[in-house]
């Protein structure tokens, strides 16, 4: 008798930093939810954020890498650690560029609310892009929508440029539902307004979310996950650690990059000031003025093929429970993702004191 295969095939087609580094990255995510976990429902979100980017920094910093941060806490004269460009690891081992968010949804840690979460990606050299910490107005879709967009005879793409309806329609079409059904999760600023009101005029719901955009687009690649699609500008960050999720699941994130001030709808004397202060950073990165607004999609903000993402909960998502203290243990549940195709979620549990305490979940 036959047995299928696949599984091997799978561990075979890994990487040798997904092969290597995987559980080294979780537990990376892991120290920072755990350090997070202890100021959830604290109201001090920089506080909670400041001893997540430690914890995560310190273990960080055990693993024999040689490790560039490409997508981290901002530039150097901003962020004592985890900034860009901050060399990391032990020095030893494979050359590799990271992203990090220590503390994804720092609002909602600090007022317990769900969604919270420690994430970090990692990939070859030259594998992340080399991002300015401005905005990154977006679309993005599951897998499901990137397969329609191959085969269907038309030649249909979702399109930042194109009019909401028709990138409705569609997802619609690609989904099999009506759009009436279909659920847009988009952040509650006031930026997106007039995107809010465009896709309720199409028909389609929309649920707002205070912070963290990062987990709903990784939702949009799973069945049944209630999101079917993510819009709006947020952070350009989160926008790359997204695409690392997306490289492993078969989503597509396609926009471009915007200044804040041209996002929220400034006065144009405000986008010129901003733009002057920007450009020189964005020049060192190699970002030229005629470039900031190019479409960008998933290949262009990861372009590494060998790439892991690996992500803890802090406090409660759809699919992942938050972290728990315990006495002096603690109790997690992480998702990691290969861009081989193989995703676990895991649940972990520290127990310090076992000769006195029975192992339980």
């Amino acid at each position: 008798m036959s047995h299928p295969k696949t599984a091997e095939e799978m561990m075979a087609a890994a990487g040798p930093i997904e092969k290597n580094l995987s559980l080294s990255l979780l537990q990376i995510t892991e120290a920072a939810a755990v350090a997070a976990a202890g100021e959830v429902g604290r109201g001090d979100r920089k506080y909670a954020d400041h001893v997540a980017v430690e914890a995560m920094r310190r273990v960080l910093n055990f693993i024999d890498i040689k490790g560039t941060v490409k997508i981290g806490e901002g530039e150097r004269d901003e962020a004592p650690m985890l900034y860009i460009g901050e060399a990391v690891g032990t020095g030893n081992g494979p050359e590799v560029e990271i992203a990090v968010d220590p503390l994804e949804g720092t609002n909602l840690a600090a007022e317990d609310m769900n969604g919270s979460i420690a994430v970090m990606s990692m990939a070859e050299k030259g594998g992340i892009f080399y991002g300015p910490d401005i905005y990154f107005d977006k679309i993005v879709v599951g897998p499901k929508v990137v397969l329609y967009e191959k085969t269907n005879p038309g030649g249909e793409k979702i399109d930042i440029d194109a009019p909401v309806s028709q990138n409705l329609e569609i997802v619609s079409k690609a989904l099999g539902k009506g759009i009436e059904d279909l659920v847009v999760v988009i952040l509650d600023r006031d930026r997106h307004k007039e995107k809010v009101a465009a896709i309720r005029a199409a028909g389609a719901r929309v649920r707002l979310i205070p912070d963290g955009d990062l987990l709903p687009g990784v939702l949009t690649c799973f069945d049944d996950s209630g999101t079917d699609m993510v819009m709006g500008a947020g952070g350009s960050g989160e926008a790359v650690l997204t695409a690392s999720a997306l490289k492993g699941l078969g989503g597509r994130i396609t926009g471009r990059l915007v200044l804040p001030s041209v996002a929220n709808k400034k006065p144009p004397e405000a986008v010129s000031k901003e733009l002057a202060e920007q450009l020189p950073r964005l020049e060192k990165m190699g970002i030229p003025e005629n470039e900031i607004d190019k479409i960008r999609e998933t290949d262009d903000l990861v372009p590494g093929k060998d790439v892991i993402f690996a992500a803890t909960a802090v406090t409660d998502t759809p699919f992942m429970k938050g972290t728990k203290l315990l006495d002096s243990d603690a109790c997690m549940t992480g998702i990691l993702i290969g861009s081989s195709g193989v995703v676990r979620v895991v649940q972990s549990r520290y127990v310090k004191d076992k000769e006195t305490k029975p192992f339980s979940f």
